[in-house]
């Protein structure tokens, strides 16, 4: 059997009117009927609308689509609402940044309409280029290059013996997530920062430049928020409660995500004249990217930059949509689905693009009910705002129902952009069997196969050359469920996951269309989408149909849907990882060690250039991983116990007891969460198995408070995460020995010294 779970039978009518009771349909007619429901050229309509004004937080027609949004549930028979919380969003005032010296230059901060995009010529009220919870400033100063301005950047300037202290720097997109980039610069002393998009990564090196092509313009820029966002994402004056009208706020000086120097994104078009200004040394190989001009990192007196960015901050309001409905059996069971609606300018692509597909979903489900049935468990509709200064809206949301949520909600599944391509999910591991087997039974629009197909296709097509890359593909070759990745940040399931820890899923499709090229910019439009990212809305559709599925079959599944061996397995992987880590990282220091000794360094660096040592690293200790080690071994006996326990006894069971079932299973996620979090002032993130990179933001770092102690030096934490983790894993292990004593089946037995193996 393909299916994981069985959906209950469903009153269906003839037509959306009101009409006679038919029979009990199988679950794959129902799915049939929801399917004929969702509408490509419905969705067409939609994003032309939510997309046609600027939609940032603050704007009328952001608002306005939340309000279109609230009506079209409303009308598809959805007890909906918005409910509003006040978040910092500072508007810009004034922007501007100039070139001084021998080239002056005034950067343009706006970006033109491209001819035969109608959209982008509606240039009022939108943004200027522009980053959220930078620092206002006024400055001048020389300009240095720092290629992406990530750690290893700073170390190979730190050798050719530049320093940023008192400068102003210039980085390129890429290689780590935004915030970064002008955080690590004030750290290093800098002061001020400017992002540029260069057209190696995503203009017209990547492909023809919009309008011809899907990539950016030269006067295209990349705007975003720049917030903190490893130490706590949500409104900076309200961390780890919610922004309510009452809520006690932090001032905006004792916010630590708000950072203190000025930020501007330009364009590469605009971006050349500085680097093209600059003088010094010419930049290592990789540090190039694909102007044409040499690439120096400057830092002398012949370029100067002078910056400028004043904002207004004041309080917004963030609309949420919330839309539900009530469960005809299980109602304090909820199944949470949700995308924002806000974007920088247009966000046809993000966000409009997953928005659409929820909406479809919606209305399918709707006419469902209308025709007589009910989901067994409560559904809740997120329509979120606020999302790009830093999932405010989600967020705030979060904390606000932290409570009810802990004992209510089952899952929460996300999406965000969505266009033509492969079928993408991230989430929790112990769920990787259950999206397989959704993604078995949806259709790919291109090629007629299954998704779950395409997606193993591509995967032994392109093995690449990570052992992350390999192991997707062995498992594609051999078979075997396509690995879901971990959650990093980066969209509104952060909250769910990795502070109120609920499974999550994340779901979309791309890959074949392009949305990079215009992505957080002006061009980012409902004609660029319905050229380039998802022609004809098939996509959209196929997103419609997929998380559409997951949320009927977990509204009536009468069993849990999670296979814990997964998890298990998948968390043994992430515990080799990091002992690797440690003997890996203890033996590069060795190695530099006697590098620098024998003089290594110095004697093969040219004599010309300015060269200094690498920055020592520290000797590393053998660690304990034994409690971790320990735990994992428990947690594969725990889990095997369970997923054997489920099959064999699950199907007989009473009623009641599968009801349990299901709401333990929801509640068994919360066990990785741990007081107080993880260390340096990101206790906000309390899941011991995903976070968010401290220096890599979007991208997850599994077993985060091991991982990152070891990758920061910072080895007392090492012992101490290992006994933390491992007692969250301890504690998932009771929750699933508890289901086999629910279930009335034999306690798990872990195999002594299992783990010295």
């Amino acid at each position: 059997m393909r299916r994981s779970i069985s959906l209950t039978a469903i009153i269906l009518a003839a037509s959306l009117a009101a009409s006679p009771a038919i029979p009990q349909a199988a679950p794959a007619d129902i799915e049939k009927t929801f399917d004929a429901s969702i509408s490509s050229p419905e969705m067409d309509g939609w994003m032309k609308r939510m997309a046609a004004e600027p939609n940032h937080v603050g704007s009328k027609h952001d608002k306005a689509n939340a309000e279109y949004t609230l009506q079209r549930f409303k009308d598809w028979g959805w007890d909906a609402k918005i409910e509003t919380f006040k978040v910092l969003y500072p508007t810009p005032t004034k922007v501007s940044l100039d070139l001084l010296g021998k080239q002056r230059f005034k950067a343009t901060l706006t970006e033109k309409p491209v001819p035969g995009d109608a959209t982008s010529s509606r240039t009022k009220d939108q943004l200027p280029a522009y980053v959220a919870f930078q620092g206002d400033g006024d400055v001048t100063a020389p300009i240095v290059y720092v290629n992406y301005g990530m750690p290893d950047d700073y170390k190979a300037l730190q050798r050719m013996g530049v320093d940023v202290k008192g400068k102003i720097v210039i980085a390129r997109y890429g290689q780590g997530w935004r915030g970064l980039k002008p955080q690590l610069a004030q750290e290093a002393g800098a002061v001020g920062c400017i992002i540029y998009s260069d057209p190696r990564d995503d203009g017209y090196s990547a492909d023809d430049a919009y309008p011809k092509g899907a990539a950016r313009p030269a006067q295209g820029f990349q705007r975003g928020s720049v917030a903190a966002m490893p130490l706590y994402p949500g409104d900076p004056l309200t961390p780890g409660y919610g922004a309510t009208d009452d809520a006690k706020r932090l001032t905006r000086e004792e916010a630590p995500t708000i950072l203190k120097i000025p930020v501007l994104p330009v364009s590469y078009g605009d971006a050349q004249k500085f680097l093209g200004a600059l003088e010094g040394r010419v930049v290592p190989a990789n540090w190039r990217g694909g102007l044409p001009i040499t690439y120096h990192v400057g830092g002398t007196d012949a370029a100067k930059a002078h910056i400028v960015v004043k904002s207004e901050w004041s309080l917004k309001p963030a609309y949420n949509v919330v839309a539900t409905m009530k469960g005809s059996e299980f109602p304090d069971q909820w199944i949470l689905r949700g995308n924002h609606h806000d974007g920088w300018v247009f966000g046809a692509s993000d966000p409009i693009s997953g928005h659409i597909a929820m909406m479809a979903e919606a209305k399918a489900i709707g006419e469902l009910a209308k025709s007589g049935w009910k989901p067994k468990r409560t559904l809740v509709y997120l329509s979120w705002d606020a999302e790009e200064p830093m999932l405010l809206g989600s967020t705030e949301w979060a904390e606000t129902h932290e409570k009810e949520l802990k004992e209510k909600a089952l899952i929460y599944i996300n999406s965000d952009g969505n266009g033509r391509g492969f079928f993408g999910a991230e989430g929790s591991h112990s769920l990787q069997n259950w999206v397989a087997k959704v993604a078995a039974d949806v259709t790919d629009p291109q090629t007629g196969v299954s998704v779950d197909k395409r997606a193993r296709a591509a995967a032994m097509a392109n093995t690449g050359t990570t052992d992350r890359a390999k192991a997707v593909a062995k498992a594609a070759a051999e078979g075997k469920d396509l690995p879901l990745d971990p959650l990093g940040s980066g969209s509104d399931y952060s909250a769910f996951l990795q502070h109120l820890g609920l499974a999550a899923l994340n779901v979309g499709y791309g890959g074949e269309g392009d949305s990079g090229g215009v992505y957080h910019s002006a061009y980012d439009t409902y004609e660029h989408h319905s050229k380039f990212v998802d022609p004809g809305f098939k996509y959209a559709a196929a997103l419609a149909k997929t998380s559409g599925r997951m949320v009927l079959r977990l509204s009536e599944t009468a069993l849990p849907v999670q296979r814990y061996g997964d998890f298990a397995d998948t968390v043994s992987t992430y515990l080799d990882e990091v002992m690797k880590l440690a003997d890996g990282k203890r033996e590069t220091q060795t190695a530099q060690a006697k590098a620098i000794t024998a003089d290594a360094f110095k004697l093969s660096d040219d004599p010309t250039l300015t060269s200094g040592l690498p920055t020592a690293l520290m000797p590393v200790p053998y660690f304990n991983f034994s409690p971790l080690q320990n735990a994992v071994v428990r947690l594969k006996a725990s889990a095997k116990a369970y997923d054997e326990t489920l099959k064999s006894k699950g199907a007989a069971l009473p009623a009641a007891t599968k009801g349990q079932l299901v709401a333990l299973a929801g509640k068994t996620e919360q066990a990785l969460l741990m007081e107080p979090g993880l260390p340096g002032g990101r206790g906000w993130y309390r899941n011991m198995i995903y976070a968010p990179g401290r220096l890599t933001g979007y991208g997850a770092k599994t077993l985060p408070g091991v991982r990152e102690a070891i990758e920061d030096e910072r080895w007392d934490d090492v012992d101490t995460y290992s006994v933390l983790t491992a007692k969250a894993l301890n504690n998932y292990s009771d929750k699933l020995d508890e289901g086999v004593k629910l279930m009335g089946g034999p306690a798990a037995t872990a195999t002594p010294g299992a783990a010295a193996k």
